[in-house]
């Protein structure tokens, strides 16, 4: 897929979406419209509905996947379509897939037996249906036709997305059939007998998480993006939580999906850099997830219906300046048509921001999605602009067990899942993209340039305390064609039995000419960008012209969870910045407001336009 295109076979427009949570309780065709018709006029551009657990002490709804159910999909598809609107549906109820219908021989496994895990708060609740198992493409084969055929009167003339949440499976001892034979030959040992207090064998545990990412991959992400087509939709994923290589996983989906704030605004960088090396033109999020603080069910949320639009701003900000480029807001619930008056808050869904006429932004909504709609255009044009490739440290990751508590979130618990993962420091300025095995695997470097897929590098910068085999012996291949590498560190092997081979490997690297410990080493071009301290931004390339867009200083520091008024802080500033493009030096002062965003354009000629973002919080 040629990267460079605008991604309007997936999303028409920039308008940004919004989830849109349909409760397991009676829905009319009158509420879909009124709704609609609603968000058209605060400029939505599409919704995503999710099916969720029913309200209680309210009557039942139409049975889950029943032709009544799928005529009630087909009227918001209609109507969404009549409005100039888009509808996306996530491909199952609640998170993650599973449901009464999956058979226990479909249902996700550990080593020691069934999954205890079932889905609940479903749109199927009180029944607690089977978790699908994620690793036997299979099952999901099963899942997806049943699904698809439920939703197919429901598709119009759109290909729509198929929304895959979060993985949210349970993973401690997952298993799958085949996996102890493919373990043993793979590795040359029976894990077996180990797998109960894994623990206990770190080296043998990242063996495990290896292989049941290969797993994933293989039998989940891939053949996922293969359904949705083969279906009439495309997919549309977010991989985190998932045990895989997220940069691989995220570039198997059509659209990749991050999240933020539950996962720090840095955390798009992975999805943005899947997309990046899978020729993927749209990164979607999840946006605005819990911005005060997550409670659980039954809620309500920190401060729900009470968010400040300029703190809701300076999160998509955030988002957009790293590499997120269509926001899909979370989220609204579908209103009852006459609303309890004793408890009128009721059908808000308790994890969310809520998004309804009800809330506290609500009179800001249009001229703030015009302005994300118009940031988001923006930032879809051209191509990102590349220089330094990253390693991916996901052999560090796997070998770590459970993030402490002091650091641990609502949505995340063990360092393989990368919630801390950020860009190295030494490279600010760069435009770095994080790279992995797999591409690596496919990777050539030829005329000065290290080319993944359609993708060119200048050199690649490994911090790895431990590194894969794999990956090494690649490592070392694009080495040998002249590749330039900063290895900061001596990295060590992972794994229950490393390669035999690993030092000498190591040593053939380190003896190359090309490969250095330090950035400064490195025989690169300036910078890209300098400043004392940058704020967070994203650049494309179009033609021949530069297109920056740099958030408020204030956005960097933007962390789970958000304080009610944070925006305040990000006052007015003035920020100097050093653009080197084509041989030129560009001294530049970026004015930001009240949590303001600022987008230069810098062209081959020497040309400046520098454009504050002018919404008022």
């Amino acid at each position: 897929m040629n990267p460079s295109l605008t991604g309007t076979e997936y999303y028409p427009d920039s308008r940004p979406w919004t989830r849109w949570w349909w409760y397991a309780n009676p829905v009319t065709p009158d509420q879909i419209r009124s709704q609609l018709d609603w968000l058209a006029s605060m400029g939505f551009g599409g919704v995503e509905i999710a099916w969720v657990y029913p309200q209680p002490d309210l009557p039942a709804g139409v049975p889950w996947l029943s032709p009544e159910w799928s005529a009630l999909v087909a009227e918001a598809s209609r109507h969404a379509e009549q409005l100039g609107m888009g509808c996306d549906f996530t491909f199952g109820t609640l998170w993650p897939f599973g449901g009464t219908f999956v058979s226990e021989a479909d249902a996700s496994k550990c080593f020691d037996g069934p999954s205890p895990q079932r889905l609940r708060k479903s749109w199927e609740d009180p029944a607690q249906g089977l978790i699908l198992d994620h690793l036997n493409a299979g099952a999901l084969e099963r899942y997806a036709r049943r699904m698809a055929d439920a939703l197919q009167p429901a598709i119009g003339a759109r290909r729509p997305g198929f929304f895959c949440d979060s993985w949210e499976v349970r993973t401690e001892g997952l298993w799958a059939d085949g996996f102890r034979e493919a373990f043993e030959q793979r590795f040359g040992y029976d894990l077996l007998p180990l797998m109960a207090s894994l623990d206990e064998h770190p080296g043998a545990r990242y063996d495990y998480r290896k292989l049941i990412g290969e797993f994933a991959q293989r039998e989940f992400f891939e053949p996922y993006t293969r359904l949705c087509r083969d279906h009439g939709g495309f997919a549309r994923v977010q991989c985190h939580g998932a045990p895989v290589d997220l940069v691989a996983a995220y570039a198997t989906a059509e659209v990749p999906e991050s999240e933020a704030i539950l996962f720090d605004p840095e955390f798009s960088q992975i999805a943005a850099s899947g997309a990046l090396l899978g020729g993927r033109p749209v990164v979607t999020a999840e946006a605005f997830t819990c911005i005060y603080g997550w409670k659980p069910w039954p809620g309500p949320g920190h401060h729900q219906g009470e968010e400040q639009i300029g703190d809701i701003k300076l999160l998509g900000d955030a988002m957009i300046a790293n590499g997120v480029n269509h926001i899909i807001w979370h989220g609204t619930p579908l209103r009852p048509t006459d609303p309890p008056a004793d408890a009128p808050h009721r059908h808000w869904f308790y994890a969310s921001v809520h998004v309804g006429p009800e809330a506290a932004f609500a009179d800001a909504l249009p001229a703030y999605n015009r302005y994300l709609a118009d940031t988001c255009t923006l930032m879809r044009q051209g191509r990102p602009f590349t220089d330094v490739a990253v390693y991916l440290p996901l052999e560090d990751n796997r070998m770590l067990d459970r993030v402490p508590p002091d650091r641990k979130k609502p949505s995340g618990e063990y360092f393989w899942e990368l919630h801390d993962l950020r860009t190295p420091a030494a490279l600010e300025g760069r435009q770095p993209a994080f790279v992995s095995q797999p591409f690596l695997a496919t990777a050539s470097f030829r005329d000065g340039v290290l080319h993944c897929g359609d993708v060119g590098f200048s050199s690649l910068y490994i911090d790895a305390e431990w590194l894969d085999r794999d990956a090494l012996v690649e490592i070392v291949r694009l080495a040998r064609e002249g590749m330039p590498v900063c290895l900061v560190r001596r990295p060590k092997a992972p794994g229950h039995q490393p390669s035999a081979d690993h030092d000498a490997l190591i040593d053939e690297l380190l003896g190359c000419a090309n490969v250095v410990d330090e950035v400064f080493k490195l025989p690169l071009a300036p910078p890209l960008l300098e400043a004392g301290a940058l704020p967070p931004h994203r650049c494309r390339v179009v033609d021949d012209e530069l297109i920056f867009f740099f958030a408020h200083p204030c956005a960097r520091d933007l962390r789970y969870p958000m304080r009610p008024g944070q925006y305040l802080e990000a006052g007015a500033c003035s920020v100097p910045v050093t653009v080197n493009w084509q041989g030129r030096r560009h001294d530049v002062v970026l004015d930001f407001g009240l949590a303001g965003s600022v987008v230069l354009r810098v062209s081959a000629t020497g040309d400046i336009s520098i454009s504050p973002d002018g919404l008022r919080c």
